[in-house]
């Protein structure tokens, strides 16, 4: 989750949501997201609503301990069926990210999932994930997740170069992700990520084929594969300030991911979204498509973002205030805003022209029609789909997709 909440009108103390929001729920599925804001030590890339233990020490007391956790993002998910009241959808996908959800014992992941269980149930072909450091889980541990409902986890590999976790801070050492995989596999889940992280400084081009090559090789079912985006305020900027380590520019990025783009569709997976491939299609990941196709997920978790019904929310930061709130029988939602109908086709396009699929050529306006007609004439946009009414990338329309967006929304 983000670090930075946006503004946006108050939030009701109770959490009521507006009774347009719950119009026509039944034909968009419902999911959760679980934050647990916890992590060991800070990694230098990262700019997402997490805290280790020295930065919370003394700023919120046994309210922000990750010991009573599970119970405090319990009330939340009773909240959440106080909200939405009768609404009958069953959660079609569930996840818990981070942070490092694996910090917590894995019976307390597991009590949260009972949690949304309990409240709300699970659709059959629930798909329902974690994630996970490779250094905080071992057999056993993911033993106990699977047997108590996970069937779905991801692991933050980043790479397989030493010397690139190091400039990143990541602690585990290359092979223990690839070790986490056959574990994983041995212990039940159906499917199985490794994300990877490309563009990092100091990182050379075999660097990447061979973090692709151990990834491919040890036999997950899907990978993500992203740009370092160096955020303002990360120990990773200020290092670059200083001319410590090199920043690395947007034609390094765009070489690296025609390589992982090769390289993984050699191997059998095949991209469905502009970061993310997958072998089988049951092997996407739901909980994401359910994001970029604007369904309904409640984020429950100190900085989650939630949205329901073109109603979108987001919780305090801290955890600390986040459990304060709830012990105080009050919504932690920070703030609010309802978003109009054209907030909405924006976001349709921004998001669905990210997917296989792309989005529908209705969604343009006459000017970005015409952009749309550029971008097929300039080898951006697939001419056999938009032929039957539809905006897909083509391999080089996903290296310029923000741009391609940018023009198609006007």
């Amino acid at each position: 989750m983000p670090s930075v909440l946006p503004d946006g009108e108050p939030m009701p103390e109770d959490g009521a949501l507006p009774a347009s929001a719950l119009l026509g729920a039944g034909d968009r599925p419902l999911g959760f997201y679980l934050h647990v804001p916890y992590c060991a030590s800070r990694c230098g890339y990262c700019d997402f609503n997490t805290y280790t233990a020295t930065e919370l020490r003394g700023s919120g007391g046994v309210l922000a301990s990750r010991d009573n956790y599970a119970d405090t993002l319990a009330e939340e998910v009773r909240l959440a069926r106080k909200v939405l009241g009768d609404d009958p959808r069953p959660v079609r996908t569930l996840f818990v990210g981070g942070g490092t959800p694996t910090l917590l014992a894995a019976a307390d992941l597991v009590r949260m999932l009972d949690a949304v269980r309990q409240e709300f149930g699970f659709a059959p072909d629930a798909e329902i994930t974690t994630e996970a450091n490779p250094e905080s889980v071992d057999p056993a541990y993911l033993a106990e997740l699977r047997a108590g409902g996970f069937n779905r986890i991801s692991f933050g590999m980043q790479s397989a170069r030493q010397h690139v976790l190091k400039v990143l801070d990541r602690t585990h050492t290359p092979g223990r992700p690839e070790a986490c995989v056959a574990e994983a596999r041995a212990a039940g889940f159906d499917h199985v990520n490794l994300d990877l992280i490309y563009g990092t400084p100091g990182e050379s081009d075999d660097d990447w084929r061979a973090s692709l090559a151990a990834a491919i090789g040890a036999g997950p079912d899907h990978v993500s594969a992203y740009a370092l985006i160096v955020e303002d305020g990360t120990g990773l900027a200020r290092r670059i300030r200083r001319g410590e380590v090199p920043m690395t520019d947007d034609d390094v990025h765009a070489d690296r991911y025609l390589i992982a783009d090769e390289t993984l569709a050699a191997a059998g997976f095949d991209w469905y979204e502009v970061s993310n491939w997958a072998t089988t299609e049951a092997g996407r990941c739901l909980h994401n498509e359910l994001y970029w196709r604007g369904a309904d997920w409640w984020g429950a978790g100190p900085g989650a973002h939630s949205h329901v019904g073109g109603v979108r929310w987001w919780n305090v930061k801290h955890p600390g205030a986040y459990a304060a709130a709830l012990a105080q029988g009050r919504s932690p939602g920070a703030g609010r805003e309802l978003l109009a109908d054209e907030d909405r086709r924006v976001e349709r396009i921004l998001l669905e022209l990210r997917l296989r699929d792309g989005c529908p050529l209705s969604l343009l306006r006459e000017t970005g029609r015409a952009a749309a007609d550029r971008a097929v004439r300039d080898g951006l946009l697939d001419p056999a789909p938009y032929a039957a009414g539809r905006a897909v990338l083509t391999l080089r329309g996903r290296l310029l997709a923000d741009a391609v967006v940018r023009d198609l929304v006007d």
